[in-house]
């Protein structure tokens, strides 16, 4: 049984990490590109977060990382249409390059230290603890991925964002309708990156630190909360895509809480986590293969009916 303790820092670390997740739903579902920018952008939103933090600046340093992570996905964007550069590669181009970056970003040190310094957190614990007790964290990590749900839900209803969804869905119709392909890729890669950015800046004030390494397999952890909502929630209106990200990052974080529960060594959590990930991966193969087995079972007894 999980403690309260445990499920409370599943909840927090699941809303944050959603955002990873709902930006790869708006460049892998949405757009249909592989953007592998986003293990960069997520550790560039950790150390453009913590610096602007130590100057002083705690709000600020969202936006801020905000800012940074929509030009890592504009270089990502203007490799692909601009350069012809596949999309993956174009995402692995930028994604070494912002090794360097993030390194220059933090003072070309391998972490920052929060711990005498004001984040969005500390400043709000006096205000709301009193009200929600230990559950503040919950509530700041919840707000900030709750209002990017209802922008990304009302902005993909616009005439912008539904030529957003049309490039992915068929680019060469959109061509033919005047709409500028290269300015909607553009457009959705920085608004992903963005996001993915954001999380890595929340989560840096949420641990108190950044580390280099932070942003480390983030593109396959988002993959699997995407997956593991999508197979459990489905698709349907956008409302229920967004809903089914959440559900799915607050779920994967819960899978990784349990996995610590039954003290499995820290040395092998990484295996376990790529054991999850596989697994959610390949859960819509497995769901159609059991249901196909399932009418063939069906079929099979009807004939010895007859």
């Amino acid at each position: 049984m999980l403690s309260l303790s445990v499920v409370q820092n599943a909840l927090e670390v699941g809303f944050i990490y959603a955002l990873v997740a709902l930006a790869l739903f708006l460049s892998y579902s949405i757009l249909d590109i592989a953007d592998l920018t986003t293990d960069g952008s997520f550790t560039l939103g950790c150390a453009v977060s913590a610096t602007v933090c130590i100057a002083g600046h705690s709000v600020l340093a969202l936006p801020a990382a905000m800012l940074a992570g929509a030009l890592a996905g504009f270089v990502t964007a203007f490799l692909q249409t601009r350069l012809g550069v596949p999309s993956i590669l174009a995402g692995i181009v930028t994604n070494t390059g912002l090794y360097t970056i993030n390194l220059a970003v933090m003072g070309f040190s391998s972490n920052l230290a929060l711990f005498n310094t004001d984040t969005i957190f500390s400043m709000a614990k006096n205000p709301l603890s009193p009200v929600f007790g230990s559950w503040y964290k919950l509530v700041i990590a919840a707000a900030i991925t709750l209002v990017i749900c209802v922008f990304i839900v009302l902005f993909l209803g616009t005439r912008l964002g539904i030529s957003i969804r049309a490039t992915g869905d068929n680019a060469d119709m959109v061509r033919a309708s005047s709409i500028n392909t290269t300015t909607m890729i553009t457009i959705g890669l920085c608004l992903a990156n963005a996001m993915t950015s954001l999380s890595g800046a929340v989560l840096a004030q949420y641990n108190k630190s950044a580390d280099i390494n932070l942003g480390t397999g983030m593109v396959v952890i988002g993959l699997a909360s995407l997956i593991i909502g999508q197979t459990l929630v489905g698709k349907g209106s956008m409302k229920r895509c967004v809903l089914a990200v959440l559900v799915g990052s607050v779920l994967y974080r819960f899978i990784i809480a349990i996995a610590l529960k039954v003290n499995i060594p820290a040395e092998c959590l990484k295996l376990v986590s790529a054991i999850i990930v596989g697994f959610a991966i390949a859960l819509p193969s497995l769901k159609d293969w059991a249901a196909f087995q399932k009418k063939r079972v069906a079929a099979g007894r009807g004939k010895g009916d007859v």
